[in-house]
């Protein structure tokens, strides 16, 4: 081998390696950035039974229809979490396009206090991208107190848009489930845990 083969070969090796390096960082990256976009993903187009999240100004310009249709409310809570919580009513019966209150209650069962996060997805899964949030105890961590009690409320609308749609024109019924998990960052709050 010359010396100019050998220049030339050492050359595509650092090209190959500096390539190599380059697709090891992309992928990094790609796996960082996986869960966002998942999830930017399911909140644009309702994928798993996603909810949307509107503001007032989006929720005041919708038009109640004559159609109605049953929503359940469905509670559920880890065992990591010494909450019960339950919604006030089961089920309720709204226009569509109509904007609702849905209220849960929370009960803190521990003699500490204890951060909460909700998630939340809706049945039949088709139907995520047109059931609505204007506001929602979700959108943020609960702190409640040693025995504390606190009603959550929940404003929403189903998108009239549901009843043009193929797959979600015969719905008859959505139903919103909530599971309230303990908070990573809340066990910081608990004073046994954080030494004060």
């Amino acid at each position: 081998m010359t010396q100019v083969q050998a220049h030339n070969l050492s050359g595509k090796n650092r090209r190959i390696a500096m390539l190599a390096g380059f697709m090891g960082l992309a992928m990094l990256g790609m796996g960082y950035a996986a869960v966002p976009l998942y999830e930017i993903f399911c909140r644009v187009t309702g994928y798993g039974g996603t909810t949307q999240r509107v503001g007032e100004a989006q929720a005041a310009t919708v038009q109640a229809t004559t159609r109605v249709m049953s929503v359940r409310f469905d509670s559920n809570v880890n065992s990591a979490l010494p909450w019960s919580f339950k919604p006030e009513n089961p089920v309720d019966r709204v226009s569509v396009g109509a904007r609702d209150m849905a209220i849960y209650i929370a009960t803190n069962n521990s003699d500490q206090p204890v951060v909460g996060t909700a998630t939340f997805n809706v049945t039949p899964v088709q139907a995520g991208k047109y059931f609505n949030k204007v506001q929602c105890f979700c959108f943020t961590e609960q702190l409640l107190k040693p025995g504390q009690t606190m009603r959550m409320p929940v404003l929403y609308y189903v998108d009239p848009a549901i009843m043009d749609d193929p797959e979600t024109r015969d719905i008859e019924e959505i139903t919103l489930s909530y599971t309230f998990y303990r908070s990573k960052d809340g066990k910081a709050l608990d004073p046994a845990k954080s030494g004060s």
